[in-house]
């Protein structure tokens, strides 16, 4: 077991936070304690080792995908780090990646963008497992930004160079684990709701937008909806993307907030089916809601 878990290979070259480690292990000693096994040596050496770690502001999650692989990710240790919550991965991002594993053929040869895409879990999975033509990561936050673009390439993709130039990149260290070009072109765009424009969005044309928590600010609502509205402008001679938002339902008013902030301005919704599996593991299992947005 211990070598299945804090000792595997992927654990030791991208470990978890150590509280989590050192909760863990303290836990799987009292269990064992409990029998009537010999002790363990290994049990307290690697519980020592961990102990001696100096505590950092920056640990890894690892993913297993159904299929084999797994997303790595770089992220924070504290849920409001930077003046942000986007350098952690919220369970809607989790639940967002499960439903998209079963309907891949949504994303499948198709340009994806991505609001709010935090530091990448939904849209590296989507990748990972989809097979998009393109997919276009956005966000607006500086720190955001710059950790997505190295979590981007930890999980061995290779930015469009004019990306690579905007975007803020962490060291060449991390670039090493790049260690392939795989299929789909990715993006990483700066993307401010309040200003960016039509002829901004028109560039990207992508044929799906997905979100992950997103609909958690009264504030941020009107800005998500106004950028919703210009991905598909009156006039257009294109068809409207394919509209998808996952969010865990926290406080019931905003949610019936953003229905009747939809339902103003035209923009049709429906609540989908949840994924039939659940593959990720959540701490308690969470109430989050999909909508299939039509512009």
């Amino acid at each position: 077991l211990l070598f299945q878990t804090v000792l595997h290979p992927l654990c030791v070259k991208y470990p978890p936070s150590s509280r989590y480690r050192r909760c863990f292990l303290t836990e799987l000693i009292k269990k064992h304690e409990s029998t009537a096994a010999e002790p363990l040596d290994e049990l307290y050496d690697t519980l020592a080792r961990v102990l001696n770690e100096e505590e950092s502001t920056h640990c890894y999650r690892n993913y297993l995908l159904p299929a084999g692989g797994c997303v790595t990710l770089a992220e924070s240790v504290a849920i409001i780090s930077g003046g942000t919550t986007g350098l952690v991965t919220w369970d809607a991002a989790l639940r967002l990646a499960e439903w998209a594993m079963e309907n891949a053929a949504v994303f499948s040869n198709r340009t994806v963008l991505e609001l709010g895409s935090g530091i990448g879990f939904t849209g590296i999975a989507i990748c990972k497992t989809c097979n998009p033509k393109t997919y276009v990561f956005s966000d607006c936050h500086p720190r955001v930004l710059k950790q997505l673009t190295a979590n981007i390439r930890l999980n061995g993709f290779v930015l469009e160079p004019e990306a690579a130039r905007r975007i803020p990149t962490e060291s060449r260290g991390q670039e090493a684990e790049a260690t392939s070009c795989l299929n789909p072109k990715l993006i990483v765009a700066e993307l401010d709701w309040g200003s960016a424009t039509e002829e901004r969005l028109s560039d990207l044309q992508p044929d799906v937008v997905v979100a992950a928590d997103v609909v958690y600010d009264p504030e941020i609502i009107v800005a998500l909806i106004g950028m919703l509205q210009k991905l598909s402008p009156p006039g257009a001679n294109r068809k409207p993307p394919e509209v998808y938002i996952a969010f865990a339902v926290r406080n019931p008013d905003t949610y019936r907030l953003f229905q009747a902030e939809l339902d103003k301005v035209g923009i049709g919704w429906q609540i989908i089916p949840a994924p039939s599996n659940s593959i990720f593991l959540y701490d308690v299992q969470p109430n989050i809601t999909i909508l299939q947005l039509d512009l």
